[in-house]
C-alpha cells in the first residue's frame, strides 16, 4: 500500500512552538504509513484580493502542494480561544480566488498542543467550522488535544500520549482511505 501524502499546516511559527514539537511527535508515530509535506506558513504574504488573481510564487506553491496531497493535517495552538491568524491566512490562500478552492473534498484532521489543561479545545472548534465551510471532510473522532504541561517532559511525549497519538493516526489513515 502506498504512503498517504499528507499536507501539513502548523499554526505555531515560533522557533520553540509546542505545535512544531507536536508535529515532530506525529512524524515519529506515523513511521512509514504517511509521507508528510509541511508548508512554512510564515513565508506567505497577507491575503489580499488585490493579488489573488496573480498571486506570488509562494502562494501558487501552497496551492499546488495541497492539490497533490491525499489529505490535510492542521496543527494549531490556541490564542484567545481561537486559532492564529497566520494559519487562517494560509487557509484563505488555498481557497482563493473564488471558484479555485484547493481544499474542497480533501479529508482532514485537526490537532493541537498547549501548556494548559484545556489544551486547544477552543482553537480546534473554531478551526473545524472554517474547514467545514471550505468542504474539507474533517475527521470527527478521535480528537487530539495535547496538554504539553502534563504530557511532555524534556522534549519527550508521555507513554499515554504516544498511545493516544497512535490511535489518532490510525483513525486518520482510515479516514483518508475512506474519503479518498
Amino acid at each position: 500500500m502506498a504512503k498517504q501524502k499528507v499536507f501539513v499546516l502548523v499554526g505555531g511559527i515560533s522557533k520553540d512552538s509546542l505545535n512544531q514539537q507536536l508535529f515532530g511527535f506525529v512524524q515519529d508515530a506515523a513511521g512509514d504509513r504517511m509521507a508528510f509535506d509541511r508548508f512554512d506558513i510564515a513565508a506567505l504574504p497577507h491575503f489580499s484580493q488585490d493579488i489573488e488573481n496573480d498571486p506570488p510564487a509562494v502562494v501558487r506553491n501552497l496551492q499546488q502542494r495541497v492539490q497533490e496531497s491525499d489529505a490535510a493535517l492542521f496543527i494549531t495552538p490556541e490564542y484567545n480561544r481561537s486559532f492564529p491568524g497566520v494559519l487562517k491566512n494560509a487557509i484563505d490562500w488555498g481557497s482563493r480566488p473564488h471558484g479555485t478552492n484547493v481544499w474542497s473534498g480533501k479529508p482532514g484532521a485537526v490537532m493541537g498542543a498547549s501548556p494548559g489543561g484545556m489544551a486547544t479545545f477552543g482553537a480546534q472548534n473554531a478551526l473545524r467550522q472554517v474547514l467545514a465551510h471550505l468542504g474539507i471532510a474533517v475527521m470527527a473522532q478521535p480528537q487530539f488535544y495535547l496538554d504539553a504541561g502534563k504530557n511532555v517532559t524534556d522534549g519527550k511525549l508521555s507513554e499515554e500520549s504516544k498511545k493516544y497519538l497512535a490511535k489518532f493516526l490510525d483513525a486518520f489513515g482510515a479516514w483518508v482511505s475512506k474519503v479518498r
